[in-house]
């Protein structure tokens, strides 16, 4: 007998809540105010950016909401792609999320537990070096323009802890869907709770500090933007506030082990976008609150939520933000494991990717093999130390596939119009418009902006090219 083929749904509505939830809110919102405020340097258009961040995804959310209550199925905005799209556009999305999007994030958010780790065991941090090679020293002279001679490869015990974690937290989804969701639940209601504390604690000082909030819409520079202008400087901070955002789409890949998944999927979604968007919003404004902006924008490391804490909670605050970033960051990992994994299993049953991933473990029923690859490299861009870089040079492919998958909204409604919609997109056909129109502008921002991070993005989304054609081959073999 072989391998069980069908996955069991055991998620409700409030599993895939957390999932969205958890997967968003990592350590962005404890870091990202911080970098932001290093670009723009008043308060009133600060928090117009998180607000327009949110409204931007809420406004995905609505229509990728109509795309999984057509298509329930594993893989989320994989198979909303290949269904607009075509094979080929719904696989180069599949291999770029494997190749950087989820690893990095895997790879990142892990090595950020393990540094907040750390701050209370410290030979589990960065500074503790474990491995040092010379590696620039050994290779040929003919490679000196492209690697420094004095570069040498590191493994430092915070990259080893957050192996580990990833470890831990792949078997804990191999074990079961509903072990996994498990541990999405708590983690998720315990950084609420902690950020509901501090959004209950610092609001209430809004009214003794309104100087904090002026000039509220007057355009004022950060630092950083001082040699580019306001404008590029704004561009710049909304970037930021939309990674801080970064994958809400999430609860879509698990959509087929969800009970009722044409409701309750998209109103996980929109729920989901709605409660991060409300928790950001509250906690810059209870930071504003406590923090003036042009101090907020010195913080040491960018960690703008310890001095608010300290003047909140005295100097255990401090402490309390360290294991808030901590349950933060270990609940995020998990949901994205949780989620990655079914991309590469809905890609290995249509033949176009490792043919082992597409089974099911026989007794929990869930994609172990899948988990184990995403798990395998999301430990190797760990070690590696390129998963910061690779993370940047995504953002261009993130976007880019995420307006394309909006976009596949018109195109299903104009190909497929008697195909049933359990919910169809709020505000059609001007919901997806709005979010297309703006998407581009920010798509061009980094096109002529940062062209080096564009030319090395769309290089690695390419590399998919040859391997779709070679899983094509072998599939007709």
């Amino acid at each position: 007998m072989g391998p069980p083929s069908q996955l069991p749904q055991r998620l409700g509505l409030f599993d895939t809540t957390t999932i969205v939830v958890g997967s968003m809110i990592g350590s962005g919102i404890f870091l990202t105010p911080s970098i932001m405020a290093q670009w723009v340097e008043t308060p009133g258009i600060l928090l117009g950016l998180w607000v327009f961040a949110g409204l931007f995804t809420f406004l995905g959310a609505l229509c990728y909401a109509e795309l999984a209550s057509m298509m329930p199925r594993a893989g989320g905005q994989y198979v909303f792609l290949t269904e607009a799209f075509g094979r080929f556009w719904g696989f180069l999305y599949g291999w770029t999320l494997f190749l950087v999007i989820q690893t990095g994030f895997n790879a990142a958010v892990a090595i950020a537990f393990a540094k907040y780790l750390g701050v209370f065991v410290p030979a589990l941090g960065e500074a503790n070096v474990l491995v040092s090679a010379p590696v620039g020293q050994w290779l040929p002279s003919f490679l000196g323009n492209v690697v420094e001679p004095s570069w040498c490869f590191e493994i430092n015990s915070a990259q080893v802890v957050g192996c580990a974690v990833i470890a831990l937290l792949t078997g804990v989804n191999i074990l079961g869907v509903r072990e996994g969701a498990t541990v999405q639940n708590l983690f998720t209601v315990l950084k609420l709770v902690a950020l509901g504390c501090l959004i209950a604690v610092g609001l209430p000082h809004v009214g003794e500090n309104l100087a904090n909030f002026t000039p509220w819409i007057e355009p004022r520079p950060g630092p950083e933007a001082l040699h580019i202008g306001f404008a590029a400087g704004l561009a710049v901070a909304l970037s930021k506030a939309l990674f801080a955002y970064d994958a809400w789409n999430s609860g879509t890949f698990v959509a087929e082990e969800v009970r009722r998944p044409e409701k309750t999927v998209p109103r996980a979604l929109l729920l989901g976008s709605l409660v991060v968007m409300s928790v950001y919003v509250l906690t810059n404004v209870a930071y504003l609150a406590n923090l003036p902006i042009d101090q907020m924008a010195k913080v040491r490391e960018n960690r703008v939520a310890e001095p608010v804490a300290t003047a909140l909670f005295g100097p255990v605050g401090a402490t309390l933000v360290v294991v808030t970033i901590l349950i933060s960051t270990f609940g995020c990992v998990n949901g994205m494991i949780l989620s990655g994994a079914r991309v590469c299993y809905a890609m290995a049953r249509q033949g176009l990717f490792f043919r082992s991933c597409a089974a099911l473990h026989r007794r929990s029923r869930t994609p172990a093999t899948a988990l184990v690859y995403q798990g395998a490299w999301s430990c190797v861009l760990a070690i590696s130390g390129s998963y910061s870089a690779l993370l940047t040079y995504s953002v261009f492919a993130s976007v880019l596939f995420g307006a394309l998958t909006v976009a596949g909204v018109y195109q299903l409604r104009a190909t497929q119009p008697q195909r049933p919609r359990p919910y169809r997109c709020w505000g059609y056909p001007i919901t997806p418009a709005l979010y297309l129109a703006a998407a581009y502008p920010f798509l061009l921002y980094v096109v002529v902006g940062d062209p080096e991070a564009t030319r090395i993005g769309l290089f690695l989304v390419m590399t998919g090219v040859p391997v779709y054609l070679a899983w094509r081959q072998r599939e007709r073999d």
